[in-house]
């Protein structure tokens, strides 16, 4: 494996970082305690079709490169360089970047695994004439890491028996014991994941779900 092609397999390794990296930073934003940078690269979230192709088209060049038939001279090359072959243009190296790239490329298909169930969070017993319910409209979300993210701040928050966020529909739902946390509480929360809130969903008022209310009223 010449260094060109060690330089491609770099390459095709970064690419897949930056594909995925809208969804990987939620996580290390869970690692380090840091919640404001989880949507720091959200932004990204539409070019990753391109860095998926390039990713591939890149690792596949390496590759095709590394096996692709030489002539007799070029196999008396190698054959004299094999002893003194780094591990770095190897085939070993470049299959262990290839391998890191695929789970790279398919990190917002297993993201949510790094954050807690909601399903194993006590549930605490309270008044029912406590409970109650939020809906809103929120944005920044792009995979399932994403709405992982604003669920575990959310339920950090003493009272939150139930929280459901989905990037899909762009809504995070919270029902919660209002003797024990308030509104307020909760939204900002909400925002300091960085995904901001985009209004309230009224759907008692307009007698349907997905009403999204901004700052001007529901109208």
């Amino acid at each position: 494996m010449s260094k060109k092609n060690t330089v491609l397999a770099g390459a095709g390794m970064l690419s897949a970082i930056a594909a995925s990296l809208c969804c990987i930073t939620p996580v290390l934003a869970l690692i380090s305690g840091t919640s404001g940078i989880a949507s720091a690269f959200g932004w990204m979230e539409p070019t990753r079709p391109y860095l998926i192709a390039i990713t591939l088209l890149v690792l596949g060049f390496a590759w095709y490169q590394k096996l692709k038939p030489g002539n007799a001279n070029e196999h008396q090359c190698a054959c004299e360089e094999t002893e003194r072959q780094s591990f770095w243009h190897t085939k070993t190296f470049l299959g262990i970047t290839t391998a890191f790239a695929i789970l790279m490329l398919a990190f917002p298909y297993y993201a949510h695994v790094f954050y807690p169930s909601n399903q194993k969070k006590e549930i605490v017993v309270v008044n029912s004439s406590n409970i109650q319910t939020l809906n809103y409209g929120i944005g920044g979300m792009t995979c399932d890491a994403c709405a992982s993210h604003v669920e575990s701040n959310v339920n950090k928050l003493p009272g939150i028996i139930k929280v459901n966020a989905s990037y899909k529909n762009a809504t995070v739902n919270v029902e919660y014991d209002q003797s024990k946390t308030n509104q307020a509480q909760i939204e900002n929360v909400i925002n300091e994941t960085g995904y901001k809130i985009s209004g309230k969903i009224d759907s008692a008022a307009h007698g349907k779900a997905g009403h999204i209310c901004g700052p001007n009223g529901c109208g």
